[in-house]
This record gives structure tokens, sequence and C-alpha cells, in this order.
């Protein structure tokens, strides 16, 4: 694999002879850094795109996008260059309802149909419901998101440093809070779910539902760990993906 290269909306890391591609669309306060791992884990034949959100990093002067709707007609625009190889969706949590919004708009208004759908510690669209967490305080956002074991990298004991990351976190809890219950569209492409055995957000039969919108097939894999477990489980959950993308091919 080539190094990871900057593309507008994504990070990119190019195959030496790709025959596929993954797009990797983060959680709530979550950025491309956090997958950089992942963009030469799925081997020599597979190209790696992980989203990067706007207001954050390489794109700290641009305004936070604060609906799911806004988010995933961007994105799915800026795929458009990049759908001359099959195309699988992975979003963990906030990503994961935003791989479905983007696998819906790819088949309807462009005819394209993702090679599968990977979705990770979510409930599916038809289970959500609305929350106002992100009206709270500084400290309710933070409280939330040490709940969720999301702690690793995110300086939020210092003071200075919490408040440059904070603005992402309740932009993207924005995001979250209004977004849901959807109707439970179909998508056309096999939907795999993952979810760890001890997520406070979400349980193994919640997670299931995401079976609603899957008439071309649905199943789950659940690992050790909390809402964050793929940090400890990477290897094991690439596995699992990488499984499904070469019967994809």
């Amino acid at each position: 694999m080539k190094s990871g290269i900057d593309s507008g909306w994504f990070r990119r890391y190019e195959a030496v002879a790709p025959r596929g591609r993954v797009l990797i669309l983060p959680h709530a306060g979550g950025s491309a850094a956090y997958f950089h791992r992942w963009g030469r884990a799925f081997g020599e034949d597979t190209e790696v795109l992980v989203a990067r959100y706007p207001g954050r990093h390489v794109r700290i002067d641009e305004p936070f996008v604060l609906r799911m709707d806004e988010l995933a007609d961007a994105v799915t625009e800026a795929l458009l260059p990049f759908l001359d190889l099959p195309l699988s969706l992975f979003g963990h949590s906030m990503g994961a309802s935003l791989a479905y919004e983007v696998a819906l708009r790819l088949e309807a208004r462009h005819s394209v149909r993702p090679a599968g759908l990977h979705v990770s510690s979510r409930k599916a669209p038809h289970r959500l419901t609305p929350t106002s967490l992100y009206r709270e305080d500084d400290d309710a956002l933070v409280a939330e998101v040490h709940r969720l074991g999301g702690t690793e990298g995110v300086p939020l004991d210092d003071p200075a440093l919490r408040a440059m990351v904070l603005p992402a976190i309740r932009a993207d809890f924005t995001i979250v809070g209004t977004y849901g219950p959807r109707p439970a569209v179909p998508v056309g492409c096999p939907v795999h779910g993952y979810v760890g055995d001890r997520d406070p957000s979400i349980t193994e039969a919640e997670m299931s539902a995401w079976a609603d919108v899957a008439p071309h097939g649905y199943g789950q894999q659940v690992f050790p760990g909390g809402h964050f477990y793929l940090a400890d489980r990477r290897d094991a959950l690439i596995g699992a993906i990488g499984g499904s993308l070469a019967g994809a091919r």
C-alpha cells in the first residue's frame, strides 16, 4: 500500500492492484486519524477511504455540519469519482447511520449498489430515538464520552485542549440527537452488524434490528468489549470485514 493521500473529503490509502474499496465513516467526535492503522489493513487489492468531517484537523476552518441529511448528501457527492470499483461502507456508531444513508443515496440517485454495508455499535434507523444531549453543558458531554469509553486520545482532562475538541463532539452529537427514527427503507446489499457484548448504548438484540433493512442478508458478530470494542479488537474486526469483501467480489 502507498501512504495516505489527502483527497478532499477523504483520507485515501491507495492499493497496489485495487479490486475494491472500503469507505470508513468515523463515530461522533471521531476523525480519520482514529482509523489511520486501517489504511493498509485490508491487503494490496483493497483501497481504503476514511471520511474527514468538516470543522476538525485539516478541515478546521470549515463550518461543522449539523444534520445527517446534509452530511450524507455531501459524502455521497464526494464519492462519485470513486465508484469505478466495488465499494463497501463501514461506519462506527454515528458513522453507521451515515453509512446507511449514503448507501440509500448511492442506489436511489446514482444506481450504484454498495458491495456491502457494515454497521457497528448503532441502532437501526427505525429504532432510534431523538436526544437533547447536544444542548447540555460541556460537563454533560464529557460524561457521555466517558460513559461510552471514547476517551482514548481525547484530552478531556486538559481545559485548554478540551475546549478545542468539544465543539466537534457537540456538533456530531447534534447530528446524532436530531436523526431518527426513520422508516425502515431497505438497502440493496448485504448488511453486516458488529457490536460489543458490554456496550452501554446498545444490546445485541437491538443491533439485530438492522435485519429489517437487509432483504439481501444480515449477519451479526459480537466482540468482547464496550462501545469502542474496536480499539482492542481491531484485527478481528478487520478480518471479519475483509472476509465479506472477498466474498462480494
